[in-house]
């Protein structure tokens, strides 16, 4: 292997630093320190948004409510009740879903009426859901379908009976209902309604 041949003094010349050299570099390191600095706000004058970055997140929505751990004001003499059918959304405009549930008493046969119920969370991690609202109490002898929860507002199908005469497997009567959540209360406004369904 032949060794390389040294390089010329000469060639070098550019690495041999002379106090010009160090007074431009000191000066132009100053310069780009002093803009960087102007162009970083004072954390006190920093505002709330860049105030908010170094700030841990905010927690993100609580779970819905479960609706298999409320306890409904249905009297089903003895036999269970049922959870036909649950919806979740943000009801009330807190961010934090509500859980609404169609329940009912279990039946061998027919159609039992069903309650239409607005949960929330209970208190703690643990705790079982709450009802805050009933929307169709069972006497009212409805079935409900078509639930929906669509702009804050839960909307859904009430089926019932224009006379005792009419056999509880065969509602004729077919209501679409919505509720909103207004100055504190759920406010219901009834819709298309129709005989013989």
């Amino acid at each position: 292997m032949q060794p390389s041949a040294a390089p010329d003094p000469v060639d070098l010349a550019h690495t041999h630093a002379r106090p010009l050299h160090w007074l431009a570099t000191a000066t132009a390191t100053a310069a780009v320190v002093a803009l960087a600095g102007a162009l970083t706000p004072d954390a006190a004058e920093a505002g709330p948004a860049t105030a908010s970055a170094s700030a841990p997140a905010a927690p993100g929505p609580a779970p819905a409510p479960d609706a298999d751990t409320a306890a409904y004001p249905l009297r089903c003499g003895g036999a269970d009740h049922r959870v036909a059918h649950r919806v979740t959304g943000d009801l009330d405009g807190d961010k934090n879903p509500e859980t609404v549930a169609v329940v009912h008493c279990e039946a061998g046969s027919g159609t039992p009426p069903a309650g239409l119920y607005v949960l929330t969370r209970g208190r703690g991690d643990r705790a079982a859901a709450r009802v805050v609202a009933t929307l169709v109490d069972p006497r009212e002898q409805r079935s409900v379908t078509g639930l929906a929860i669509r702009d804050g507002a839960v909307h859904a199908t009430l089926l019932g009976y224009s006379s005792p005469d009419v056999p509880s497997c065969c509602p004729d009567e077919k209501e679409q209902v919505t509720w909103e959540w207004t100055g504190g209360a759920f406010v219901r406004t009834a819709g298309t309604q129709a005989r013989g369904a």
